[in-house]
């Protein structure tokens, strides 16, 4: 077990995701037993890893499910949101913040 000195989170986005879910259920989008249950199924799916290691990944699938089927955005706004991440952290140099300004084609789309 870590000691009483371990950070929380193992990555910046995760306590981000942390907090997004705190925030949208303070907002009353949705209530802990729903999360819970959302939550629940994205941890139960076959590629969950059996250590838990991917905690936050099926925390941030759960965030998606939920704003998609509460309306907040669509699928296709979801999956735009997600590749421009995914582009921007491959074009951010190692070691820097990872922002979503430094997508290539962030402003094009």
């Amino acid at each position: 077990m870590p000691g009483g000195d371990a950070p929380v989170f193992a990555e910046p986005w995760q306590a981000q995701a942390f907090a997004m879910v705190v925030a949208l259920h303070e907002r009353g989008l949705f209530s802990w037993g729903e999360w819970a249950e959302t939550l629940s199924a994205e941890l139960k799916k076959p590629d969950a890893a059996q250590d838990g290691s991917d905690y936050y990944v099926h925390w941030l699938r759960a965030l998606e499910v939920l704003i998609t089927k509460k309306g907040v955005a669509g699928q296709p706004d979801v999956d735009a949101v997600a590749a421009a991440w995914q582009r921007a952290a491959h074009a951010t140099p190692h070691g820097k913040p990872i922002l979503l300004e430094n997508d290539p084609v962030h402003g094009r789309e």
